[in-house]
């Protein structure tokens, strides 16, 4: 099988691998658009069980990367000047250039090539004649996707939210939530240690604090100057760093038709899932390794594709589905941040509805109590 596959992000390279891996003889060949040693953004994170999704399928993978992990085994929501920590909720990072070289490094040693500082901008592009599948992997704003919105059925959705993608050389013990009021309104500090040295910081804000703060009229100093301030208790003398940091809207991206002729989404491309569940580096493997089984287990494109939509979206939906309610509760931290400590934690616990109390208790029973406490006229002597 031809295949070329425009994206060299985590979706991409791992479904370039896995293909290789199941028949040496496919041809297959990764377009990206930037140079083999740059990437945006700092750090990413793995909930939950980190990289244990993979041990069913490729052991060989878990056991590269998980070693490269920072881990942690608590989440802190910080509100103002109070930490609340909460066990049993633990998380891996790993810096974002660190997962892709050893991605590149993987795939090439399989015999997939990889041409970098190569972007294809048309699929009637002479890079993709005789393709038998084209994989669209380039990421939340696709021109693949885009430019066939009315085959794919897209939704986007800019929500009114804005954050910037920072990282700073401070290393903190825990993901922590980071939520301060100031005279503008609330910032919230989404941070992260993804290297024993180093740590993403992204900053995020309603649009009208964005307005009140002034941003809008700030260059880059300007703007990191005044992060640095409002989170100068937290960073403790460290710097804020920017790689190509800019202030952005998240776009909700879904699509109904995951594929037209032999074009297929994959990643961010397909749909993107808020970072505050921390899931979607890993959605984009999972769809790799989808549309690998579902290639391995149909005798012909078409019945793949569709297998491809089939199996994967129910899954995909309860994670979009998690991620849009908590789009909907940072929208509203100007409002939650009146809540005392525990109750505005116990928010954040709750916020996208698959975490009930019976499941608090499980993870942290210390806050459960404390909820219990301060709510008697919820659950009397119920627990």
């Amino acid at each position: 099988m031809k295949i070329r596959i425009i994206g060299g992000g985590p979706a991409g390279l791992y479904f370039a691998a896995l293909m290789k891996r199941e028949d040496p003889a496919h041809d297959v060949m990764v377009f990206e658009r930037g140079p083999r040693d740059a990437t945006w953004g700092f750090g990413v994170v793995f909930s939950d069980r980190a990289l244990e999704f993979l041990r069913a399928d490729d052991e060989a993978m878990y056991q590269l990367l998980t070693p490269l992990m920072e881990t942690w085994p608590n989440l802190t929501i910080v509100h103002n000047d109070t930490p609340v920590p909460i066990t049993g909720n633990g998380f891996a990072a790993i810096g974002r250039l660190e997962l892709l070289s050893r991605l590149y490094a993987h795939a090439e040693s399989l015999g997939v090539k990889i041409e970098f500082d190569s972007e294809v901008t048309a699929l009637d592009h002479p890079a993709l004649s005789g393709a038998d599948l084209v994989v669209a992997a380039n990421g939340a704003f696709s021109w693949i996707r885009n430019e066939n919105a009315d085959k794919f059925g897209t939704e986007t959705e800019l929500r009114s939210n804005r954050f910037i993608w920072y990282g700073t050389s401070k290393a903190f013990d825990s993901l922590s939530l980071t939520f301060r009021e100031t005279g503008h309104g609330v910032f919230c500090a989404h941070h992260y240690r993804y290297s024993p040295g180093m740590s993403t910081f992204l900053v995020e804000v309603t649009d009208a604090t964005w307005q009140r703060a002034g941003f809008a009229d700030m260059n880059e100093e300007e703007t990191i100057r005044h992060c640095e301030q409002v989170f100068a208790r937290d960073l403790v003398g460290a710097p804020i760093l920017s790689n190509k940091s800019f202030w952005r809207q998240f776009p909700a991206v879904t699509n109904r038709q995951w594929s037209f002729d032999n074009v297929v989404l994959m990643g961010d491309a397909l749909r993107t899932a808020h970072f505050s569940i921390g899931s979607g580096t890993r959605l984009a493997m999972e769809d790799a390794i989808a549309l690998w089984k579902a290639l391995r287990d149909t005798g012909s494109l078409p019945e793949a594709l569709a297998l491809y939509q089939q199996r994967r979206l129910p899954p995909m939906q309860k994670i979009l589905d998690a991620a849009n309610a908590s789009i909907r509760w940072y929208e509203r931290m100007d409002e939650l941040i009146r809540l005392p400590p525990v109750d505005f934690a116990y928010s954040y616990m709750t916020r996208t509805g698959r975490v009930d109390h019976d499941e608090v208790r499980r993870r942290d029973l210390k806050l459960a109590a404390a909820w219990e406490h301060d709510h008697p006229e919820i659950f009397g002597s119920s627990y």
